[in-house]
């Protein structure tokens, strides 16, 4: 009975080192206001093949995915996000996909020109 309960603890144990071999945690900023736009951040997130999960911050503004980076990368990602309407550190959301967007999930976004200047102050690295 023992080597039973052993043989299936360590079935499990390595079943589960397989399932999370491939599996990388993201944090980026996205812009956003309110719960409806949680959900429908989440959502694009989620509908990207590889992603296991998507949680956005409502009060940080930080959204965490956990993706296999065997199916996909995190800059697919970004562009899902970009294409439901929202900013994302990586790209940004066509002007006609944020003023699609309720209202309430209109938020402030950083201008083109400010945006310029980030990113002469902090360019983004290619690895």
């Amino acid at each position: 009975m023992k080597t039973k309960i052993l043989s299936l603890l360590t079935l499990f144990l390595l079943g589960t080192i397989v399932v999370s071999a491939g599996n990388k945690i993201e944090n980026f900023k996205v812009g956003g206001n309110c719960d409806m736009c949680k959900k429908r951040i989440e959502k694009a997130a989620n509908q990207v093949e590889g992603v296991n999960s998507a949680d956005w911050n409502l009060e940080t503004k930080m959204m965490k995915i956990v993706l296999d980076d065997s199916k996909t990368e995190v800059h697919k990602v970004h562009m899902a996000i970009a294409k439901a309407g929202y900013d994302t550190e990586m790209h940004r959301a066509t002007d006609e996909a944020y003023d699609a967007l309720p209202g309430c999930c209109q938020y402030q976004r950083i201008t083109k020109k400010e945006e310029k200047m980030q990113m002469k102050m902090h360019p983004v690295h290619q690895h």
